[in-house]
């Protein structure tokens, strides 16, 4: 069986992808996301073979949606086209374009540019409506799956050293590797959602979409890093399972982790006012202490309970400790960058970050009591030697439970805007009087 699968992978790597054939956007002017100092006449677009452009080819919009841009025209070049623009006050300003490349597939894209001012993020390009439901779910899905990888393997490398029961063994890969190969699939799921909004097109032509401009952001950057760090640890925990190494699990955990910390590197920590190398660092520790704690939880209740009941002691008395160093961390990174994103109290209550994040608030409140009661209670008891209590392992699903429901309020949040800085009163200097 372990055969058969790896040659099943051997072959999908080993088989070609087929090359595609339509027109390739090679440059523009102004460039994806370049701050000029001047008005530019005219918008260029060129391209890696002749297109076909009608009229209204190519639109450029102001933030307030309106048209700045005239007929598009195709130049003596035939890979090039332009459209003159109006002269363009301070600000930025949103490219839509649209052509036909000579394999007759209709080819989009759209790029910003900002004149003495900031080009906004193609994510915020006009046009795009934002985070959606389906996103949230998404990033909920995400976070889940980063839990179950990391957490999982961080469960077996810390807590459950040893050997494990075939079937339990079994479990504890089905779960991590759902989990690795989850971070993949999802992650190209929140990069598609995030690229259909901004491009703003229907599916038959989104399937045709210039996705170079998201590329190039600190999301697009964050998001081709974390893929290709997760197929590594997909790939680890695939020889670890055939060949039962599992020293090979080290260097999955390790690298799980610190490709999490992409998630912080693009983020709210890295890209609002305040954020520095401290507020990402502890946006990673945040995201790595949840996902070691749920996932743990996950392996406890899932694989050790229902198929290795002589580490049930043992494991649960290890993870409790392991657990309070990850609430401690989880708690003081969290009240660090809540302070940080909210710059004044009643934010909590009147923005709609804070509404969210008393949410976030309450339900971790309610794992902390549930988590006080399995350290302070079950805990003593185990370790004097008291048989194990019928009803824990339904205590520790429900834990998982409130866990999982964290992550998604976290997901919620991490797509929310945190609520702007009060501007800095500007203080008049007067000369002194004659």
């Amino acid at each position: 069986m372990k055969r058969a699968l790896a040659a099943a992978a051997f072959l999908a790597l080993a088989a070609p992808a087929s090359a595609w054939a339509h027109a390739t956007l090679l440059q523009t002017k102004p460039a994806f996301a370049q701050r000029v100092e001047r008005s530019p006449r005219v918008v260029l677009l060129r391209f890696d073979q002749s297109v076909e452009a009608l009229p209204n080819a190519i639109t450029v919009y102001t933030s307030k949606g309106h048209v700045v841009s005239g007929l598009t025209r195709s130049t003596a070049d035939k890979r090039a086209v332009t459209v003159p623009v109006q002269q363009l006050a301070r600000g930025g300003y949103t490219v839509r374009w649209r052509v036909t490349s000579a394999d007759s597939h209709t080819v989009s894209g759209v790029f910003t540019f900002g004149v003495r001012h900031r080009a906004p993020p193609a994510t915020e390009a006009f046009g795009a409506s934002g985070p959606t439901t389906t996103e949230h779910i998404v990033r909920w899905l995400y976070f889940l799956a980063l839990a179950l990888v990391a957490g999982g393997l961080g469960f077996r490398l810390l807590i459950v050293r040893g050997p494990l029961p075939p079937q339990a063994e079994r479990r504890f890969y089905w779960i991590a590797g759902v989990g690795a190969v989850g971070v993949i699939e999802v992650g190209i799921a929140a990069f598609l959602l995030r690229a259909e909004d901004a491009l703003q097109l229907p599916f038959g032509y989104f399937l045709y979409g210039d996705l170079s401009p998201l590329a190039k952001l600190r999301f697009g950057l964050a998001f081709m890093a974390m893929t290709l760090g997760f197929a590594l640890v997909s790939a680890l925990l695939f020889l670890a399972w055939l060949t039962d190494r599992r020293v090979l699990l080290w260097p999955a955990f390790l690298v799980a982790l610190g490709f999490a910390s992409g998630l912080s590197l693009s983020g709210h920590s890295a890209v609002d006012s305040g954020s520095s190398w401290l507020s990402e660092l502890a946006d990673w520790l945040h995201l790595s202490a949840a996902a070691l704690w749920v996932g743990g939880l996950v392996q406890l209740a899932f694989v050790v309970w229902p198929l290795a009941p002589e580490l049930r002691r043992q494991a649960f008395l290890r993870f409790s400790r392991l657990a309070t160093v990850l609430i401690a961390v989880l708690l003081s990174a969290g009240i660090y960058l809540s302070v940080l994103r909210l710059p004044r109290l009643s934010d909590l209550w009147s923005a709609g970050y804070g509404q969210v994040l008393l949410v976030k608030l309450a339900l971790v409140s309610l794992a902390l009591l549930w988590g006080a009661a399995h350290h302070f209670i079950v805990r003593p008891a185990l370790e004097r030697g008291a048989p194990l209590f019928a009803g824990l392992p339904r205590s520790l699903i429900g834990e998982s439970a409130v866990g999982i429901a964290i992550l998604l309020v976290a997901a919620i949040l991490v797509e929310s805007k945190p609520p702007a800085r009060p501007a800095t009163p500007q203080v008049a200097l007067h000369a002194p009087a004659p």
